[in-house]
């Protein structure tokens, strides 16, 4: 194979996973089901106390239900704050509107493009889809709060890798037990290896077509 040949096979099999990408880029925001106790101190406003009650109150099954926890400490403005360093990333085709004006910057209007383009089969249809409205560092920004669900029946080992707090093993339980026939099937299998919460907080990820 000459040059041009595998540069050219190695730019299509970089765009073919960028395709399939299905969990956003989100290097820039933490996940409170998975940050550590250091990485949690660094957030604006949250002191000792709130920082421990994030680690007991976890995992939380949606920012909604981190929303709930900090309101009894910070104002709306205060959490708005928050989120632009600590969010519990959206599922694309279920989140509620309310769940999805958490993500800072996001108003009514960019919340109903949101919905309108669902089921979403992948961030590429997602980047495109929104990138109508905005430009694509704003795609790439808002990219960070979301994700689409994998199919466990299909998915790749690298969109498995993908899952926050989701390493090589775990990766290959989640190959092992495929074809998967409905998700008690998923968490019987998974649950042998991590306990309820944690099972609890893969299965937001997951989907079976």
């Amino acid at each position: 194979m000459n040059r041009s040949t595998a540069a050219l096979c190695l730019a299509t099999a970089l765009l073919w996973s960028a395709a399939q990408a299905q969990v956003g880029n989100n290097d820039g925001i933490l996940n409170p089901n998975v940050a550590g106790e250091d990485q949690l101190d660094g957030v604006i406003h949250l002191d000792a106390e709130l920082v421990g009650d994030i680690v007991n109150g976890r995992p939380f099954s949606g920012t909604a239900e981190l929303d709930v926890l900090l309101s009894g400490s910070l104002n709306e403005n205060q959490r708005a704050e928050v989120y632009g360093q600590l969010f519990v990333p959206i599922n694309l085709n279920s989140a509620s509107e309310d769940e999805i004006l958490l993500i800072p910057g996001v108003g009514r209007r960019m919340a109903h493009e949101f919905e309108e383009y669902r089921p979403y089969r992948s961030l590429e249809q997602f980047r495109r889809e929104i990138g109508k409205y905005v430009d694509d560092a704003e795609v790439a920004r808002l990219e960070q709060y979301v994700f689409v669900p994998l199919d466990l029946n299909s998915a790749s080992e690298a969109d498995f890798a993908g899952i926050p707090g989701v390493g090589r093993r775990m990766v290959h339980e989640f190959l092992e037990y495929r074809p998967y026939q409905n998700m008690e099937q998923f968490r019987r299998e998974i649950g042998k290896y991590v306990d309820d919460k944690e099972v609890a907080r893969l299965e937001r990820y997951m989907t079976i077509r």
